[in-house]
C-alpha cells in the first residue's frame, strides 16, 4: 500500500506553527509496512485542499489529512473533502449527539459554530473522537481512500493507533512492516562515504540514505519484509557492508554524543557548550 499525508492549516504553511502531525504519522506508517511517497502542506483554501485531495489520490492508495476539522470558518477539511469526491456535506445527528457529550463531559457551554463538526462527506463513514469534539471520517472510492484526522496532536494519535490502525490492518490487509536502522559515521566527508557505499545506495530493498546531522552522518538502512526476521536479515548484510567499507569511521547505532557522555561519565570530566 502507497500513502500520501496531507498537512493542513495555513499556520504550518508559514511556519508559525511545527508540523509535528507528519512525522509522527511517517513512523506509524512505516512500522505498519505501509510506503509513504508524499507528504504535502497545504493552507486553508477549500480550493487548494481539494485539488491536492485529488492529486493524491492519483499516485496513492491511502491520503491521510490531519487539520482542519474544528468549528471556524477556516476549518475547510470537511468542504474540500465533499469536494474532492463530488458528493455534497452531510449533518448527521449521531455526531451532532457526540459532539454536545464532549462538551457536556468538559462541563462547557457548546457554540453553534460546533454543529459544523457535525458535517462530513455524504458518502463518508464517521470515526468517533473520544479525545476532543471533532469527529474524524474515512471516505472511498475507484481511486483509494481518504482518511481525515483532527489536527491537534494528542487526538490524532489516539484517532492512528485506535481507529486508523485497525482499519488498515483489519480491513485492507496490512501486515508487513518497513524497519529502519540507523549507523552513525564520523570523519569522513559525505561525498566521500557516498563514493564508498554508492552501489549499496542503488539497492532496492533495502534502500540506504544518508543525512548530515550534529557534525555526523546518519545512514539509513530500511527493509521492508513480511516480519521483523525477515527485515532483520535484509538489513544485516548491508550493515555489515557499511561498517566494512566505512572503518573506524562508524560508530555503529548510536549518535556521536552517546560514547562522548560515558568517556565524560567515566573521567568524572564535564563539557560546556556555549
Amino acid at each position: 500500500m502507497n500513502a500520501e499525508i496531507i498537512a493542513i492549516g495555513t499556520e504550518l504553511l508559514l511556519g508559525a506553527t511545527i508540523d509535528t502531525n507528519s512525522a509522527y504519522l511517517a513512523r506509524q506508517l512505516a512500522a505498519a509496512g505501509v510506503s509513504l511517497f508524499r507528504k504535502t502542506v497545504v493552507g486553508d483554501n477549500e480550493e487548494r485542499i481539494a485539488a491536492t485531495i485529488n492529486e493524491a489520490l492519483g499516485r496513492a492508495d491511502l491520503v491521510i489529512c490531519t487539520g482542519g476539522l474544528g468549528p471556524t470558518v477556516d476549518d475547510m477539511t470537511r468542504a474540500a473533502a465533499a469536494r474532492a469526491f463530488g458528493v455534497p456535506l452531510e449533518f448527521r445527528d449521531d455526531l451532532m449527539a457526540q459532539v454536545a457529550a464532549r462538551f457536556a463531559a468538559m462541563n462547557r457551554p457548546m457554540s453553534e459554530s460546533n454543529r459544523l463538526q457535525a458535517y462530513v462527506p455524504s458518502t463518508a463513514r464517521a470515526i468517533e473522537n473520544p479525545r476532543g469534539t471533532a469527529p474524524a471520517f474515512l471516505v472511498e472510492d475507484a481511486r483509494g481512500t481518504v482518511i481525515c484526522l483532527p489536527g491537534v496532536p494528542h487526538e490524532m494519535r489516539w484517532l492512528f493507533e485506535h481507529a486508523v490502525l485497525p482499519y488498515l490492518q483489519h480491513e485492507r490487509g496490512v501486515s508487513d512492516i518497513i524497519l529502519v536502522r540507523t549507523l552513525h559515521a564520523v570523519g569522513l566527508g559525505e561525498s566521500v562515504i557516498g563514493e564508498r557505499i554508492a552501489d549499496l545506495m542503488q539497492l532496492a530493498n533495502p534502500t540506504v540514505g544518508i543525512s548530515a546531522k550534529q557534525a555526523q552522518y546518519e545512514l539509513r538502512i530500511s527493509a521492508w519484509a513480511a516480519s521483523q526476521a525477515e527485515a532483520e536479515a535484509l538489513i544485516a548484510p548491508v550493515a555489515a557492508a557499511i561498517r566494512e567499507r566505512l572503518g573506524e569511521a562508524v560508530l555503529g547505532d548510536v549518535p556521536l554524543l552517546a560514547p562522548v557522555g560515558r568517556l565524560l561519565t567515566r573521567s568524572g570530566a564535564s563539557l560546556a557548550l556555549y
